[in-house]
């Protein structure tokens, strides 16, 4: 072999041993929602992405929920038909399922690899938590009113379809921002915000380029950016990284017990609109403090009035079956969900079937995680799914305990 030969091979030894880490991981995430590895890569998002933040540590006091004794229905009714539960769950590719009643842990079980420690991509069901830190920097004071504009916050939103939306109008999803949501559309803006992601440019300056379409307000559509833009103002009156925030606030006072991390930009911003990671037991703990109205073993963590807010639509573009209002079926309060039919319970939810269901009627909060690769082509049907199979187990739940 001659000393050119010998060159060459060592230069590209050398280039593997550089880039091929960087050539899986774009592997990876080009195999993201792949059905042979989706369940695996949910709860192993810290080696696929290139960004994560520093750890969100356990709480210093982990709560353990007592146990108690119930079976699952074992079926539910959906569009006039018995169905099996069981099947159900396995249908929608059920990772994780936690049923709570009154604070009481009745049921707990986990498929396709995952565990109590494995820590799941929530999507957008971290949207809810955005909203909670929304609420308790306007208690402290740091936010003066939720009818402030954008701009008074962040002033490098001026001149942008940001600039005059109010924070109220972020919270509601009623921004009037342009922004195609859908998943299948290799051209909309949410493939567009990952690709863009991808390639290293930071939320922020993708925020900023988003246009008005219509009048805040009064229309209700999805714009997980605007959840995003929540993130930038609280970050800005807090001083801190929303990960911190949220540690000090609420996760370290529920007694979270494992640590949780969230996917951030180039720039470490932490992805709010849907990067946290987390074990089913701490969504867990942050669904029963909202069915406590904020409240955690006597301290009010978030305030009562918030949490109600949150969960009740207060306009006619807001409310379940909106029609011509409204984008969703469901409807919409600060950043959860109302299916309605009727408007006693509300929902977390994010996309492959994420869930933190809260029923106060029954005293029941059900999380659960999903790697549902079919989920993009069947999205309204797999969402009123899983209500109905949320509502038979709250059913059972009061027949049995009530």
């Amino acid at each position: 072999m001659t000393k050119f030969s010998i060159f060459i091979l060592a230069f590209l030894i050398l280039g593997l041993a550089i880039y091929s880490p960087h050539i899986l991981r774009l592997y990876k995430l080009a195999n993201l929602y792949n059905e042979k590895t989706i369940a695996q890569n949910f709860i192993n998002i810290d080696k696929i992405f290139k960004n994560t933040s520093s750890p969100i540590p356990a709480s210093d006091s982990p709560y353990i929920f007592e146990k108690k004794e119930f079976s699952l229905p074992k079926q539910y009714t959906f569009e006039g038909e018995e169905l099996s539960l069981s099947d159900g769950l396995a249908h929608f590719h059920t990772d994780g399922l936690i049923v709570l009643h009154n604070g009481n842990m009745l049921y707990e079980n986990y498929w396709n690899g995952n565990a109590i420690d494995s820590k799941h991509i929530s999507f957008s069901v971290a949207k809810s938590y955005l909203s909670a830190l929304i609420g308790i920097a306007v208690e402290e004071g740091l936010i003066d009113n939720i009818d402030d504009e954008v701009s008074k916050y962040l002033n490098d939103f001026k001149n942008t379809g940001y600039e005059k939306v109010t924070i109220k109008n972020l919270l509601q999803m009623s921004s009037g921002i342009e922004f195609n949501e859908d998943y299948l559309d290799p051209n909309s803006d949410i493939n567009k915000f990952g690709r863009a992601t991808a390639r290293g440019k930071p939320f922020r300056d993708f925020a900023k380029s988003l246009k008005s379409g219509k009048d805040q307000g009064t229309f209700n559509h999805y714009v997980s950016l605007d959840t995003q833009v929540l993130a930038f103002i609280l970050e800005s009156v807090t001083k801190m990284p929303v990960r911190e925030f949220l540690y000090k606030r609420i996760w370290n006072k529920i007694g979270t017990e494992s640590d949780a991390y969230y996917i951030t930009d180039t720039s470490g911003v932490d992805m709010a609109l849907g990067g946290l990671n987390a074990t089913l037991r701490d969504y867990a703990k942050f669904g029963q403090l909202y069915l406590n109205n904020g409240n955690w073993l006597g301290e009010q963590i978030i305030p009562e009035a918030w949490v109600k807010s949150s969960h009740t639509p207060d306009s006619p573009h807001l409310m379940p079956d909106a029609g011509e209002l409204s984008s969703n079926e469901w409807g919409y309060g600060y950043q959860w969900w109302i299916p309605g039919n009727p408007m006693d319970d509300y929902t977390a939810h994010g996309i492959f079937n994420q869930f933190i269901y809260v029923d106060p009627k029954s005293r029941v909060v059900i999380a659960k995680t999903s790697s549902n690769h079919r989920f993009r082509s069947e999205k309204e049907y797999s969402k009123a799914a899983h209500i109905a199979m949320f509502r038979a187990i709250a059913n059972d739940i009061k027949k049995e305990f009530n």
